[in-house]
Order: structure tokens, then sequence, then C-alpha cells
């Protein structure tokens, strides 16, 4: 990631940022709960039980037993209710409900825990300049954030018993997107951004690639939710029988819409970023690499291998609500040890944050 931001010092913590760079850790922390609530309301199949966005009346849930039936009532006009659960009570309803009503007011929390501390700072002097401007950028992505939700949402309301896959994606996309660019920022705060010494940015094409790739494994794991494919071909290591099934890539469009495709596809990135991670994090350790560089290729290290054990539990489990919001979760923390991990290859270290070591 190209984010930059101002500090400065690179030799202590200025009492001016630091306040700053603990509030974008908190919005981090909430967006990755809204990562983990999401993927909740997906396997709970709850994400088209409110059928309306109201970005500002919509926080206020039903309150009364003739809003539940109204609400109730849009519900069974759409063919989730009508192909997958007719017959629903209003009990039933109310379940699906209350997992989507909390994932979106969990969007407006943030979006609250954004912006009145952004105002503040601003008014106090402790943003400004440069990093103003990115705190900016990032409420923004929040707002277009919101949008998409509702976009994914509304391709699930007519045609579809569910939401796009490609919408899904997209929507995870910029949500993981989000949450690694504030705590890039925020690092950027704690530590400075003050270049590497050589004996750190050699590290840079190796961090980024794995942040890369760990990325776009959360893409695929998207395409995986999205179109269900975790609760089939539930073996492991063989899938349908083989290590590569026959009918893999069978069709045009196959990797984003067939089934077995795409979860071959999550596999088998999986596989090269444990393989890649290991070799990376013995070349660090074997080369002497700076000390916070090893350390940080150890977390994640670890977090790969804890990831892909708990993928395959799930998969083999047939993929239960409470383990699909463990793997998910999984995936924020990954992804959090890979920015880390590149932001200690391409700046350079600061006390403060070997001190977490």
């Amino acid at each position: 990631m190209t984010i930059s931001t101002t500090s400065s010092s690179t030799d202590s913590l200025p009492d001016r940022t630091r306040p700053v760079a603990i509030w974008l850790l908190s919005v981090a922390a909430l967006v990755a709960l809204m990562v983990v609530v999401g993927g909740l309301t997906r396997l709970t199949e709850s994400g088209l039980s409110i059928t309306e966005w109201k970005p500002v009346t919509g926080a206020i849930p039903p309150l009364s037993a003739e809003v539940w039936e109204e609400d109730f009532d849009k519900y069974r006009q759409i063919p989730q209710y009508q192909l997958v659960n007719k017959g629903m009570s209003l009990d039933e309803f109310k379940t699906i409900y209350w997992w989507e009503w909390g994932h979106r007011f969990l969007g407006r929390l943030i979006g609250l825990a954004f912006f009145v501390p952004f105002v503040w700072f601003l008014a106090t002097g402790r943003l400004r300049g440069q990093l103003a401007w990115t705190c900016a950028g990032l409420f923004i992505l929040g707002g277009l954030q919101g949008g998409l939700g509702w976009y994914m949402v509304a391709s699930g309301l007519t045609e579809r018993v569910s939401v796009s896959q490609y919408r899904l994606a997209a929507h995870l996309g910029l949500a993981f997107l989000i949450f690694a660019a504030l705590v890039w920022v925020a690092l950027g705060i704690l530590r400075g951004n003050a270049r590497a010494d050589d004996a750190n940015r050699r590290w840079i094409g190796w961090t980024a690639g794995l942040m890369g790739l760990v990325y776009l494994q959360i893409i695929l794991g998207a395409f995986v939710a999205g179109l269900d494919a975790g609760i089939i071909y539930n073996t492991w290591p063989l899938m349908d029988g083989a290590f590569v099934p026959d009918r893999v890539y069978a069709g045009e469009m196959a990797a984003f819409e067939d089934h077995m495709t795409v979860q071959f596809n999550h596999r088998m990135l999986a596989y090269l970023i444990c393989i890649l991670t290991v070799v990376y994090c013995w070349r660090v350790v074997a080369d002497g690499a700076p000390a916070l560089q090893r350390r940080a290729a150890m977390w994640f290290a670890t977090g790969v291998l804890l990831q892909v054990l708990i993928g395959i539990w799930t998969l083999l489990a047939v993929v239960p609500v409470w383990l699909g919001g463990v793997h998910q979760f999984g995936a924020v923390v990954v992804l959090g040890l890979a920015v880390l991990q590149a932001h200690v290859a391409y700046h350079r270290d600061d006390k403060a944050v070997q001190q977490l070591g």
C-alpha cells in the first residue's frame, strides 16, 4: 500500500498524534468486528431480511407489532422467502432480521466512531496536512462501503434467492481494504515513516507479495461464501476423490461461478501462501534480519498456519455458523499481521513498537 502519513519524529511517539493512532486502531477493531458480524449474517442467510435502504431512519428497529408485520410482509415479496423460506414464522423472521439490523447498525456506529473524533482532531490541530487528507479519504471509503453494501443486497431482492457473489466479493474486499488502510496509517503514526535501512528493505518484495496474496485469498473466500461452495466437497486433502478433480475449470466462468472450481482455487492459494510463508520465515531467521522483522515474520507464519487449520476444520465440519465466524476473524488477523510485517520492512523500527515483541 502507498498510503503515507506524517510524523514529527521517528525516535519517540509525539503526544499530539498518539491519540490519532489509538483512534484509528479502535476503528479498525470495529471494522474487524463488522466483518465477522457480516460473515455470520451471510452464514445465517439473514442478509436479505431488510428489503429497504434507509441510511438514517433504518437505525430504528421495528417498535410495534404492526411495524414487524409490515417488514415481514415486504420480505415475503422477495424470491428468498417464496422459494426458500416459505411458511417462515414471524419469530423466525425476527431472528434473521436482527442479524441484518445489527450488521447495518454496526456500520452506522463505525461511521460515527470515525467522523466525530475526526472533526475533533481537526479542530484541535492533531490532524493536519497529509495525515488529515488521508483520514478524509478513509472516511469517504467508509461511505462508499455503505452504498456498496446496499448494492449487494439489492442483487438478491428480485431474481435471486441470495446476493451476487461478485457484489459480495466487492463488498468484503472493500471492508478488508479499509481495515488494512486503517492499520497501515496507524502504524505510520506510531513508527514514523522514515525509510528502513537496507537490512529491512530487502524484505519489501516478500512482505508486499504475501500481503497481496492474503488479500486475494480473502476475495476467493468471498466467492466461496457467495456460492455456498464450502458446504460441498467436504473432504480433505482430496476433493471429489482427487487432489485435482477432473471437472475443475469446466466452463468459461468456472473460476467465479462453478462451485467446485471456486473451492479448488481457495484451497490451492491457501497451500501456496502456506509454502511461501514458511520459506519467507525461514529466510528471515536464517539471514539474521532485524529483530522486529523476525518477530513479525513469526507472528505472521503462526497466523497463517492456524488459519489453514481452522479452514480445514471448517470444511470438514460443513461450515457450522460459529466456526465460519472464527475462520472469517482469522482472515482479519492474518491480513493485519501481513500489514504489520510489510510496514516493518518498509519503514524504520521504532522503540515503541519493538516493545510489543
